[in-house]
């Protein structure tokens, strides 16, 4: 588990580092991120694919060179005024979201076990429609 201490949009570097230290093979590498794109709580996994707009993804893929990793997407919902994306996605939680928020958490986190333990095609079958 790797919580890069860079800004999100340099966590490329961080990635990139740890996988060469401890020799991890970009299938076996899973990016969780936040997405402004998917309602609240939206569980979505894939294997591959572009960052769709997330600057911290479009940073891993810069920095390792392909899209080919893994990436699971805690979708935070994208209620906030033009110009306004940094304070929303740096604010706090609704009341709504925070009551959801343990329940969602608890099946983020049992995806990502299902990752590492059965792998990726079983677990985006498993966890894509929660």
């Amino acid at each position: 588990l790797l919580k890069p201490s860079t800004y999100m949009n340099l966590s490329g570097k961080a990635v990139r580092y740890w996988m060469e230290q401890a020799k991890v093979a970009p299938e076996n590498l899973l990016v969780i991120v936040d997405d402004i794109a998917l309602p609240f709580g939206t569980l979505r996994m894939r294997t591959k694919g572009s960052a769709g707009g997330h600057n911290g993804l479009k940073n891993i893929t810069e920095v390792l060179g392909h899209e080919n990793y893994a990436r699971i997407r805690f979708g935070i919902g994208g209620d906030f005024a033009r110009g306004q994306q940094v304070d929303y996605v740096l604010g706090h939680w609704t009341d709504e979201e925070r009551k959801l928020l343990p329940e969602r958490l608890k099946l983020f986190g049992d995806a990502v076990l299902s990752f590492a333990s059965i792998g990726a095609e079983r677990t985006m079958n498993l966890y894509n429609k929660k």
